[in-house]
């Protein structure tokens, strides 16, 4: 797990492996919510963490001037993800959806923003600690995407009236 102190390409590593985290997360929520619109809504999140991995991914391989991407995927399907981008593991964030078994739209959406304001907040801490001024922008810019993220949820709230 992150702790802030890393340097560049540890820091884009385990940012990947959060981000791939969560996106197995949001695709089990996906597959077990009841709700269509819930489905929806973890579908579409499951796809942006899909695309945070390939910014990060692109970033990773510039850096190291290695664009091989058939290594890159072998690292990736080798890999274990066992943390969200929250900091929670993924076991934990799908047990929670199997004892609730509720996904309806507040339940996803609650879920969704519990996670992304935990995820910011954690890019945050890093941002202001990180040693590495490399790191540093790579956190800020990761905490940007989940703002964006918890955004886009609450205008969603709003748009289906729910609080």
């Amino acid at each position: 797990m992150l702790t802030g102190k890393e340097d560049l390409l540890q820091a884009l590593i385990e940012a990947y492996l959060m981000e791939m985290g969560t996106k197995k997360f949001y695709s089990y929520a996906a597959e077990k919510a009841m709700n269509s619109e819930a489905k929806k809504t973890f579908r579409e999140l499951s796809e942006w963490e899909g695309r945070h991995m390939e910014y990060i991914q692109f970033l990773y391989q510039s850096i190291v001037e290695d664009y091989d991407m058939l290594g890159f995927e072998e690292f990736k399907n080798r890999v274990e993800s066992p943390l969200t981008e929250s900091g929670i593991p993924v076991k934990d964030m799908e047990a929670k959806v199997e004892e609730y078994n509720f996904m309806d739209d507040r339940g996803a959406l609650t879920m969704a923003l519990e996670m992304e304001g935990k995820a910011y907040n954690l890019y945050w801490r890093f941002s202001k600690g990180a040693a590495d001024t490399s790191a540093r922008v790579v956190f800020k810019e990761m905490m940007e995407l989940e703002a964006k993220h918890i955004r886009y949820l609450k205008n969603l709230q709003s748009k289906l009236g729910i609080k």
